[in-house]
């Protein structure tokens, strides 16, 4: 059973707060990391110069078709930069930013603590482990038990000596396929949520049968498939055969790369949809399942390029042009408020 202290509020970095008070949430954002992980140098000789350039506007261009090429690009670490971006976030009607970097990837509970404090807005922190090359070198000899503990500990107790406490479990990071180390986090995932009873947010693996094998896993070990949000649906699910067979297990869904508009994605071989084709999508599983009540987007801004200082559009995106498309295109009022406010509101709310 999960400890009750928490239930039915929702938890920030700086404390408990109201499920009513949390506003517009994007459900899956980094106001910090350091995505070096993710480094990819071209391969012609003739360009290499430009992976170590900072960003510019005379090479922008060039970082946002290769994002994972610019080491510049991946390591969004200014907190001057992150509380200016909130701020936009806060302008536009944002209220809650999950911060969904993780242990490996550069999570920073008292930099969060300070934009949170700073700029008056809710922020949420994620708790657990990335993919496999981010994992420490002891992985290998750390049990399930000995993980779980960990991810309650951030939860209930706070990050090492800081007090900060996590409010979600995730993103859990997850390979295609996934590796021994990975299905051991999964399982310490569904543990400390059975303890904490928080939400699950998850980084599925880069193939469309993914997300379904996850949902299995974490269905073995006991987690609570209603309260486990899949993530990067975009860049993962382009079948709607499979959209539809996810959607079946009862886990959220969500859209968190609204804002990418170029086709092109650089680490698998799909086509990257637009904002307008995500909207199709998410009407069409909405009217197919009826899991308006499931649905859940954000940005998942983890470069520098997607930032407003660096010219991209930064975390207000999705309130200020994709909302006024989703009225434009006929979304009920009740829909988009599901989606932005009430939908994170209850997954982010303990049980």
């Amino acid at each position: 059973m999960s400890d009750n202290t928490m239930r039915g509020k929702a938890q920030t970095v700086l404390g408990p707060v109201e499920p009513s008070e949390l506003g517009p949430t994007m459900t899956h954002e980094h106001l910090f990391i350091d995505f070096r992980v993710m480094f990819n140098p071209p391969a012609d000789a003739t360009i290499q110069d430009k992976a170590m350039q900072p960003i510019t506007l005379e090479n922008v261009g060039w970082v946002s078709y290769n994002q994972y090429s610019s080491l510049d690009n991946l390591m969004v670490l200014e907190e001057d930069v992150a509380i200016d971006e909130a701020r936009l976030f806060k302008r536009v009607g944002g209220g809650t930013i999950v911060d969904a970097t993780t242990i490996g990837i550069g999570r920073d509970p008292l930099a969060l603590a300070r934009v949170a404090r700073d700029v008056g807005i809710n922020i949420v922190m994620g708790a657990g482990f990335y993919v496999d090359p981010t994992h420490a070198d002891d992985m290998d000899d750390r049990s399930v038990d000995d993980l779980a503990r960990q991810i309650i500990g951030d939860i209930q107790d706070g990050v090492g000596d800081t007090g900060i406490k996590a409010g979600i479990i995730g993103e859990i990071g997850c390979s295609w396929p996934l590796t021994d180390n990975e299905r051991k986090v999964l399982h310490a995932a569904a543990s400390a949520q059975q303890k904490t009873g928080a939400s699950i947010l998850i980084h599925p693996g880069r193939d469309e049968g993914a997300p379904v094998e996850i949902i299995e896993v974490l269905a073995e070990a006991g987690a609570e498939i209603s309260r486990v949000i899949m993530g990067h649906l975009d860049r993962t699910v382009a079948d709607f055969d499979n959209l539809q067979r996810l959607a079946s297990t009862g886990c959220c869904l969500e859209w968190d790369l609204f804002g990418n508009e170029s086709s092109y994605y650089p680490l698998s071989d799909i086509d990257m949809p637009s904002d307008a084709q995500r909207l199709h999508f998410i009407r069409r599983i909405i009217e197919a399942e009826a899991c308006g009540d499931r649905v859940v987007i954000a940005h998942d801004i983890c470069t520098k390029h997607r930032l407003v200082r660096y010219g991209g559009h930064g975390y207000g995106h999705i309130l200020e042009n994709i909302v006024p498309r989703m009225r434009r295109k006929r979304f009920a009022e009740e829909q988009i408020q599901a989606i932005t406010v009430d939908n994170p509101a209850r997954l982010l709310s303990f049980v």
